[in-house]
């Protein structure tokens, strides 16, 4: 079984958590012919977007989906929404209101009884791993402080000391910046951190950076995943094993 050794552990906040969509058509359609989708944040994801369709009625949804996952909102604004010179101030104002509309995707899933922002499988596990070390773990996500801080209070996780968010650097994933200031903060060279990402974008981001990644298959096909060449592939973070003993910890791949 493989095994992998970091100083730091390095969580995209999307290989913890996920969300129900509240337009199931949409993601059930979208999931037959564009690939798999976890039903969950990617669910939410995708009902955000068709709110901002009714907005943007050019807005190509599947073309968006191939690529937006992972993807800074402020750079999805500019990539798919905005013409070239948008002022900034816009931009930013666009992505605030997208993820509003993923938070309220999930919170409607939610009172419709479904599961609204939940942990996704072995991710409790390798979080209380991880939270054992005391600061030797950060979380680095394209999501803004506002929609992370919010997501990560509604599973009652703490927030840990070094929290990248999407204001936070200049050049969002797939460029190396998140984990580069994540593993700076950490106090550690990007090479003794072990990154766990389940968008192609993030994976790419990681290995840019100089670390080792675990691409996980919650919300992408496999040829997707293993295209941006994560070091390890896992179905999900239940296939992984971790013990810190007080320097390192200990990733063992089932």
């Amino acid at each position: 079984m493989p095994t992998l050794i970091a100083k730091v552990l390095l969580f995209d906040m999307a290989s913890l958590e996920g969300t129900v969509s509240r337009y199931p058509p949409l993601t059930s359609f979208l999931g037959r012919h564009f690939g798999r989708l976890d039903g969950r944040r990617r669910g939410s994801m995708i009902g955000a977007w068709a709110t901002f369709k009714k907005r943007y009625p050019f807005l190509d949804i599947p073309a968006i989906l191939k690529t937006a996952h992972g993807v800074r909102s402020i750079d999805n604004m500019r990539n798919w929404v905005f013409p070239p010179g948008t002022p900034e101030p816009i931009l930013q104002a666009e992505a605030d209101q997208f993820e509003v509309e993923i938070v309220n995707s999930a919170n409607d899933a939610k009172h419709q009884g479904k599961d609204g922002i939940v942990f996704l499988p072995g991710a409790q596990d390798i979080l209380a791993v991880a939270r054992s070390s005391g600061d030797q773990w950060a979380v680095c996500t394209s999501a803004t402080r506002t929609y992370a801080s919010a997501a990560l209070e509604t599973v009652q996780v703490p927030l840990p000391k070094v929290f990248v968010t999407a204001g936070d650097v200049t050049k969002g994933k797939p460029w190396p910046e998140p984990y580069l200031l994540g593993a700076a903060q950490c106090g550690v060279d990007p090479s003794e951190c072990v990154v766990f990402e389940d968008a192609p974008s993030g994976i790419q981001s990681g290995k840019a950076a100089g670390c080792k990644v675990i691409g996980l298959l919650t919300s992408h096909t496999r040829e997707a995943v293993e295209a941006a060449q994560p070091d390890v592939v896992v179905e999900n973070l239940s296939q992984v094993s971790a013990s810190w003993d007080g320097v390192n910890f200990t990733l063992v791949i089932e």
